[in-house]
């Protein structure tokens, strides 16, 4: 870990008290290119996407997830674009979400998406409760994504997801970098929540 990262507390600045996971969770995109998540470690954080709530149950989400060094690995690196080319090839783990935007029937599942987003949240809570750290990224190519892993119709890419522990934010570019060490800023309640009685 750079000395510039350990320097800025990233924990969230809130108006309530989160649980620890939640307020420390954030999404950097210097990870140790050199660390590895251990297969029990991925596995417990797609249990808690498979447990995510869903519509009926349909559970409409489904991964490719693949490990830094392999073939699946360096399919996904190709298809993602721009500036996410640069850093995500130092994640130990590169995770493709893809929505079942129908069912076995060919009947719309239009809550699928929402649904596709609590799993991936979830997932993403677990890893921040195991040490790691997680980036989504949308700068990807869907259909290269299709092609490369045969994906069937029914399914969406929807979010690439890079795991793996921080790495040294100063050996990311300088415009990266400067994204990396940044305070975290959200809007605030009154610009979000438009009724509240």
């Amino acid at each position: 870990m750079s000395l510039a990262t350990q320097s800025i507390d990233r924990a969230a600045v809130t108006d309530a008290d989160l649980i620890p996971v939640l307020r420390d969770r954030w999404s950097p995109r210097s990870f140790d290119p050199t660390a590895e998540v251990q297969d029990d470690v991925v596995s417990t954080v797609l249990e808690a996407a498979r447990w995510a709530p869903s519509a009926m149950n349909s559970q409409p989400w489904r991964f490719i997830v693949a490990k830094r060094g392999g073939a699946s690995f360096a399919k996904i690196h190709e298809a993602l674009m721009g500036f996410n080319k640069v850093w995500a090839d130092s994640a130990s783990v590169l995770l493709v979400a893809l929505t079942e935007t129908e069912d076995s029937e060919g009947k719309p599942r239009p809550w699928a998406q929402y649904d596709l987003g609590q799993s991936v949240s979830s997932m993403i809570v677990q890893a921040s409760a195991e040490g790691l750290h997680a980036h989504q990224m949308a700068g990807f190519d869907a259909d290269q994504l299709r092609v490369s892993f045969d994906v069937e119709a029914q399914l969406a890419p929807t979010t690439v997801v890079a795991l793996g522990y921080l790495g040294a934010a100063d050996a990311l570019p300088e415009v990266l970098h400067e994204r990396e060490i940044a305070p975290r800023e959200r809007k605030s309640l009154s610009d979000i929540v438009l009724v509240q009685d």
